[in-house]
């Protein structure tokens, strides 16, 4: 059975306590927008996986409610820095097995100003769910007072720069590239650009990562309404309905261990098998996409991900980033609302936001931001301890 997009909704990603809001109030705005969007009433909707980091249990409930209180189940979802795409996910299996043919995906964050802490622990890196993952960081590259994700992303950068040569420079060419394309996105928490120079002469937060090149804490919300080919064909919603052609999930095997190197601590063998497991699903490859929202926590994560979906051979990415490939008028192009580095990344929120930007791509709805004749999106969502959600958006001709 096939699963559709038909609506979606996203809040304008803010700094965090820079508007006087609540969680709920955020999810009133981009749920209630997800079902203006499709043409519906809540009262149609059947099941609300609901995905959040930083609230307490059944905040899911809390936030649906304000959009309606017809009894159905609500699901609350965490799966760190990959929740969006969990929720969609979810919603996509209650669709394709036949459970539900209207499901309402939110995701939502209201975080506190700052640098991200090491998980839900606290920073109590003993008993946090990643201390696997930064134990093989300390193994190699010690342990630094600079905030943990900053530092293993960033010294999976120094791996890759020590390998393959990888430059400062291109690294920073993704921060530019990011927040160039974010200057026309009026739902992005920043809108200024910067030259790869300025962006260098930021300052460093962990070598030789600098603060441009770094998501910021956000608060925001966005949503999907997911429904099944029968119910497209009955409320007539084929000219708004989004294929999801081929979803995957993967999490940690023995890959992201056993080479004792950040690189694959932080989930590139996650991302290459999520990836390989979505084109066989959807029958397609990376040289059928036209747009790619990615998970560019860090300018590095956005170059080990351009390999994991095969955009290039290992050691590349520098040079195709620097090439303009992955930018309008090149071969993709990523993050054209700006990534997580310039659009903000609520972490609940961020995998829907991904998949509402790419539903507008492919719909020709995206404005100045939009990229010509977009028929296929990739949308990849990942997060440590860990996920990687890989999905594949098709629209028909």
């Amino acid at each position: 059975m096939k699963s559709y997009i038909v609506g979606v909704g996203t809040t304008k990603f803010e700094k965090p306590e820079s508007r006087d809001w609540q969680y709920w109030d955020m999810v009133r705005e981009a749920g209630g927008a997800a079902l203006a969007d499709a043409g519906i009433s809540y009262e149609q909707v059947e099941q609300v996986p609901v995905g959040y980091c930083f609230q307490a249990s059944t905040a899911g409930q809390r936030a649906a409610y304000e959009l309606g209180l017809t009894g159905v189940p609500v699901y609350n979802v965490n799966n760190n820095c990959a929740t969006g795409a969990t929720a969609l996910m979810m919603a996509r299996q209650f669709v394709e097995g036949g459970i539900s043919d209207c499901v309402l995906a939110l995701g939502f964050e209201k975080m506190a100003r700052g640098a991200l802490g090491g998980g839900s622990d606290g920073g109590d890196f003993k008993t946090s769910p990643v201390a696997r993952h930064y134990g093989i960081m300390a193994a190699s590259h010690g342990f630094e007072m600079t905030p943990p994700t900053a530092q293993i992303f960033g010294n999976a950068a120094r791996e890759h720069m020590a390998k393959y040569g990888t430059t400062e420079a291109q690294l920073a060419a993704v921060g530019a590239k990011n927040h160039r394309h974010s200057a026309h996105n009026p739902q992005a928490q920043f809108q200024d650009v910067y030259t790869v120079d300025e962006i260098l002469a930021a300052r460093t937060v962990h070598a030789p990562l600098t603060k441009l090149q770094c998501s910021p804490t956000s608060d925001g919300s966005a949503a999907a309404v997911v429904v099944s080919e029968r119910f497209v064909e009955r409320h007539g919603l084929a000219e708004k309905a989004v294929e999801i052609a081929g979803q995957a999930m993967t999490t940690d095997t023995p890959a992201s261990f056993s080479s004792g190197t950040c690189v694959d601590a932080v989930g590139q063998p996650m991302s290459r098998e999520a990836a390989r497991q979505a084109y066989e699903r959807a029958g397609l490859g990376i040289e059928d996409v036209d747009v790619v929202e990615l998970h560019d926590c860090f300018s590095i994560n956005e170059l080990l991900t351009y390999e994991a979906l095969g955009m290039c051979e290992p050691g590349e990415s520098g040079e195709l980033v620097e090439s303009g490939a992955t930018t309008y008028g090149g071969r993709w192009v990523v993050n054209p609302s700006g990534g997580l580095i310039s659009k903000g990344h609520p972490l609940g929120a961020t995998g829907l936001a991904q998949a509402a930007e790419l539903v507008r791509q492919l719909r020709a709805e995206a404005g100045a931001r939009q990229v010509e004749g977009a028929r296929v999106g990739l949308a990849h969502n990942i997060g440590l301890g860990g996920a990687a959600v890989v999905t594949l958006l098709r629209r028909q001709a």
